[in-house]
């Protein structure tokens, strides 16, 4: 019994005992730079940005924003940049690949700055760097082509023969990926597949290749699909097909990234299927990834965030978060 009495008088103690000092949670002297990728202002870069603030208001972090207006060199030369000012972490777009890239996420690290990617990965740095917080937010870039090419297909109830424009990227090391998934798709459907690189100007300002579609459709007349791997083309889709002279469902469009003006062209008819790769996860998820890693040592994470189609049969479900630029 004295022993019973013992283990209960140390349990009441440790019941009624003051609470241990609550950990700092606090971002407090932590600064990050961080890249939305686009130009500022631009469809889908700015819903980056819009998660990228709201995960800044939340932890408390200090974040410069870096536009980049999706030209690779330029990427690489404000990576360059960020170094060279010694912030805590740096949340990066891998466009420009591991060859541009790979040295420069090394020399980063050699300064004790964590470095993290969205949209676009880094598959060998990330490998090297995994426990030192680089993560990746972003689709599985040929997968998710992939994807979008199947639902193209099925959306557009295209048959092998048919003719379809692929506008996108292929140029580019690492982001090309996911226009070569697109293409292989199609062609794995016996769809003929025209392709056309995104020039630097369209790729800045989408309204710069209107004239580009409207020559293309003008030339092919059995244009069956367009599909756009490009958020902001695939925004301007609807500009693209009116001037071009055609009707809504005349030629079925597709692309990449929901934004307001990519839901107002699903229900006006110009746009069939897109893939929301949700680009304010990519904003938001990689600020509290360097909030993690700096603060409390955690690990990479790698989070696919390019799984869902949007059609004519969802859109209502998710046009009020597009107006809010938060999908």
């Amino acid at each position: 019994m004295k022993k019973q009495a013992a283990v209960l008088g140390l349990l009441a103690g440790l019941a009624f005992a003051a609470p241990a000092e609550a950990a700092d949670m606090s971002c407090e002297g932590k600064r990050f730079v961080f890249f939305p990728g686009g130009p500022e202002g631009g469809s889908f870069a700015s819903i980056v940005y819009n998660g990228a603030v709201l995960a800044a208001e939340h932890t408390g972090c200090q974040v410069d924003y870096v536009w980049s207006d999706w030209n690779p060199a330029k990427m690489v030369q404000q990576f360059k940049e960020a170094i060279a000012r010694r912030p805590d972490g740096i949340a990066l777009m891998g466009h420009p690949g591991e060859a541009a890239l790979g040295n420069l996420v090394d020399e980063a690290r050699s300064k004790g700055i964590i470095v993290t990617t969205q949209n676009v990965d880094l598959p060998d740095s990330e490998g090297k760097y995994k426990a030192d917080g680089m993560g990746y937010v972003g689709a599985t870039l040929y997968q998710a082509g992939s994807f979008l090419g199947q639902g193209t297909v099925k959306t557009c109830g295209l048959k092998s023969g048919d003719e379809a424009l692929v506008w996108g990227l292929l140029g580019q090391e690492a982001r090309g990926q996911r226009t070569k998934g697109v293409i292989d798709a199609l062609e794995a459907a016996g769809v003929k597949v025209s392709y056309l690189e995104i020039s630097d100007s369209t790729n800045k300002d989408a309204a710069t290749g209107t004239p580009v579609f409207a020559s293309f459709a003008a030339s092919h007349p059995g244009l069956k699909a367009v599909v756009t791997d490009h958020g902001a083309l695939t925004a301007t889709l609807g500009t693209y097909l009116r001037t071009a002279g055609k009707k809504p469902d005349e030629v079925c469009g597709a692309g990449f990234d929901l934004s307001a003006a990519t839901a107002q062209g699903i229900e006006e008819g110009y746009i069939d299927v897109v893939l929301d790769q949700q680009p304010f996860l990519q904003g938001y998820l990689p600020i509290v990834q360097l909030y993690l890693t700096a603060k409390f040592g955690f690990a990479g994470m790698n989070v696919d965030t390019g799984a869902a189609l949007i059609t004519a049969g969802n859109i209502d479900m998710v046009a009020p978060l597009a107006a809010e630029a938060i999908r």
